[in-house]
């Protein structure tokens, strides 16, 4: 599916009214802010054997760059149907020579950008150009408890030099970098929080392990390395938990048990909000309900709520979806229970608020008060 030709109002600066929606009325309105998870391009610099965007599985003529004009209407459409965070990644995002410009548009529109990268192209004059163009949460991959195992496994000789001083480089600018972990065979959890402490890092988030997609999004193989049998995934997962207590990790421990009752075929309690409060765009400008589905929703010049979707999937335990569904579900309770007071559906109203997951997203909420509330305060003092 291609994109189609610019509408009249994509490239104009979106409403005051648009900009400046509280998030009280976001909630309301539409369930809370949204994300799109915007893939930047499909190249990669890096040869990770868990991963299809491996420079050695994808070869270099099959890249391609989301255009830097595409990615400004891109923005300004995403704005105006509730998004507030736009997640920049790959392949390798760094690899786009307009990822400034891109993050730069986001921030004037309002919008906070978040970045996520192996490492190997963050210099420091890099990073403070980045934070500059208002990216205020960086979050670079980590494979293993150890320099030898990760640099291996990226195919990145002295990467992890050059993560340690990118960390140092944001820490002095204010910031706190997230390291992103998969959980696959190289991970020693033992040794893993003095390993990412030895690197700087304080919080540390986990990617689950998949080895099938079917939209353009090629973050995963049909490798050993992230073939469990159910059990080993279900302990990867309690090992993660215990975790919590030696480092802060970003996952809710809701979603972590969420994810056990996946791997083992019981039934779910969260829905997920893909396709319905978080997307998935690629490099072509399509948009997806998530990395998962086989086809896309629309163009993004095609984007407005007429494509939501809302089924209650479970399909799936990819974490950027299934870990800010758990943390967004009282929001969405609100709305619905909003929309049903507005229409004079009371009793409707009243279940909406007492949904039994309200109180286990609130509990995650909660448990992750501290860094949500720290990249909240960042967000408002990053807008224009």
């Amino acid at each position: 599916m291609s994109a189609g030709p610019p509408i009249a109002t994509a490239t104009t600066a979106p409403s005051p009214s648009v900009r400046s929606r509280s998030l009280l009325r976001l909630v309301l309105e539409e369930g809370g802010p949204g994300v799109t998870y915007f893939a930047l391009t499909n190249a990669c610099n890096a040869r990770c054997e868990f991963c299809n965007f491996s420079r050695d599985k994808l070869p270099r003529a099959a890249w391609k760059f989301v255009d830097r004009q595409g990615a400004f209407d891109a923005i300004d459409i995403l704005l105006r149907q509730g998004i507030r965070y736009l997640v920049l990644y790959g392949g390798e995002p760094l690899l786009h020579p307009d990822v400034g410009a891109i993050a730069r548009r986001a921030t004037e529109r309002g919008m906070s950008p978040l970045l996520i990268t192996n490492g190997a192209l963050l210099k420091p004059h890099r990073v403070r150009e980045l934070a500059d163009a208002g990216i205020r949460q960086f979050v670079i991959s980590i494979d293993a408890a150890s320099v030898e195992i990760h640099e291996d496994n990226r195919g990145l000789p002295g990467v992890c030099g050059r993560i340690r001083e990118a960390v140092r480089t944001l820490d002095e600018l204010g910031l706190s970098p997230i390291a992103s972990v998969t959980m696959s065979r190289l991970v020693d959890y033992e040794a893993l929080p003095g390993f990412l402490q030895s690197l700087g890092f304080r919080s540390v988030c986990f990617s689950y392990p998949i080895n099938h997609l079917g939209s353009s999004f090629l973050g995963f193989s049909d490798s050993r390395l992230v073939n469990y049998a159910t059990e080993e995934l279900v302990e990867a997962f309690e090992r993660v938990k215990r975790l919590k207590r030696r480092l802060h990790v970003t996952n809710p421990t809701a979603s972590l048990e969420e994810m056990q009752r996946f791997a083992r075929g019981e039934a779910q309690r969260f829905e997920c909000l893909g396709g319905y409060r978080y997307f998935h765009l690629d490099w072509n400008l399509d948009v997806w309900r998530c990395h998962f589905w086989d086809r896309p929703m629309c163009s993004i010049y095609e984007f407005d709520s007429a494509q939501r979707i809302r089924d209650g999937c479970t399909r799936c335990m990819i974490d950027c979806y299934r870990d800010s569904s758990v943390l967004q579900q009282v929001a969405v309770s609100v709305h619905d229970a909003y929309r049903a007071a507005g229409g004079g559906r009371w009793r409707e109203a009243a279940g909406a608020l007492t949904r039994r997951q309200n109180w286990s997203s609130i509990g995650a909420l909660l448990e992750e008060l501290p860094y949500v509330s720290r990249f909240a305060s960042r967000r408002a003092a990053a807008r224009p």
